[in-house]
């Protein structure tokens, strides 16, 4: 908790900074004037209740987010920033994020999260490979089957993923590691593919214990090698190898090319930038396939001709999403009357409105009793 009114005024500050705005605009939303705020950042002038919760709500934060030290992965990611830079929609939803999954387990433990065994940095194209391959075995998927549910499955190993829709200028997705386990955001806004392949790439961050990453954005021109590793884990752990020599034809024309790659993107559900990389690296397609690859769009004809799988049969990650486990500790949280529903709303990030809630069973009569005696 913060002790000092000088603590609690660099917190307002770091987090008026984080999202953007100046002394006057927070002062303006919050109801005050200019010079009040520069004095309660500064320390100089105390807060009052009122003027807090009007503060935290001209941030767009929980008021006791200004007085609680921050999950320690927060921190450590705020200290690998550029100090000052105010931060991007992606990087306020992951600290909501890991600041909700935090608070729900201090109630009651839930949800309960583990860690796996790291898998280490690979360095090489095989080890990549190779760890594409034991990562899809820690997740139960075969050698060869499409890796469908996704986020599912990744909160069944510890790392919790939320779909919000965060805008087209946001990145793509982010992730953070916890104590124990590790929270996800991907970026509902982008088409399905593109959230796949985020949601497999943060996993590929949690895997390797990898706490922090300078850019989220999954794009084909980053040139980072440390992020260009864990994009190509992202595509082998969505497009196993073997299954792409098995379905790729060896010598295709133009209409077996295509056939092969609105199939092969609808079987596997990626987008067709990915399939067209993965083809790159494992070597499939000459350059100039791939180039054609990337053009290709599959159509509402292809879905019929091909009877492909398509949304909403196979939609996943849909916008917004919460991991089933995550809202199961709300829920339970809610029915021990542990927090409010106002409280449980929040909490499940306004998905749900309080009509969707539990009802609860009625007190008896002499249940007054235990709260007062």
């Amino acid at each position: 908790m913060a002790t000092s009114i000088d603590e609690l005024g660099s917190r307002i500050a770091e987090a008026r900074q984080r999202v953007g705005l100046t002394q006057k605009q927070c002062a303006e939303k919050a109801g005050l004037d200019r010079s009040s705020l520069s004095k309660i950042e500064t320390g100089i002038r105390r807060t009052t209740v009122l003027e807090l919760v009007n503060i935290a709500d001209a941030l767009d934060m929980r008021m006791e987010w200004l007085l609680e030290d921050a999950p320690p992965a927060i921190v450590s990611r705020r200290n690998a920033s550029d100090p000052g830079e105010p931060s991007t929609k992606i990087d306020l939803a992951v600290e909501r994020v890991a600041r909700e999954v935090e608070f729900l387990r201090t109630l009651d433990g839930e949800p309960d999260l583990r860690s796996p065994s790291t898998f280490g940095m690979p360095r090489t194209e095989s080890e990549i490979e190779d760890c594409a391959r034991k990562a899809r075995k820690l997740l139960g998927y075969g050698l060869e089957e499409p890796a469908v549910g996704l986020g599912v499955r990744v909160a069944e190993i510890g790392l919790l993923a939320f779909t919000l829709p965060l805008g087209e200028e946001s990145a793509d997705g982010a992730s953070v590691l916890l104590t124990v386990g590790g929270v996800a955001v991907v970026n509902g806004t982008k088409r399905l593919g593109r959230r796949r392949l985020t949601l497999a790439h943060e996993l590929g961050h949690f895997l390797f214990a990898d706490e922090y990453s300078i850019d989220w954005r999954v794009a084909d021109e980053q040139t980072d090698g440390h992020e260009i590793r864990i994009d190509r884990f992202a595509r082998a752990l969505l497009l196993p190898q073997k299954s792409m020599r098995a379905l790729w034809p060896a010598s295709p024309d133009e209409e077996s090319l295509r056939l092969a790659a609105v199939t092969t993107a609808s079987e596997f559900q990626v987008d067709m930038a990915t399939l067209a990389q993965r083809l790159r690296e494992t070597g499939l397609a000459t350059p100039e396939q791939t180039a054609q690859v990337r053009s290709f769009r599959t159509t509402r004809a292809d879905i019929v001709d091909f009877g492909l799988v398509v949304p909403p049969a196979s939609q996943e990650l849909t916008t917004p999403d919460l991991p089933r486990l995550y809202e199961k500790a709300v829920l339970n949280a809610y029915r021990k009357d542990i927090i409010s529903p106002g409280r449980a709303t929040e909490l499940l990030f306004n998905t749900w409105d309080e009509a969707d809630l539990p009802d609860l069973p009625l007190l008896p009569e002499d249940a007054i009793w235990s709260f007062v005696s």
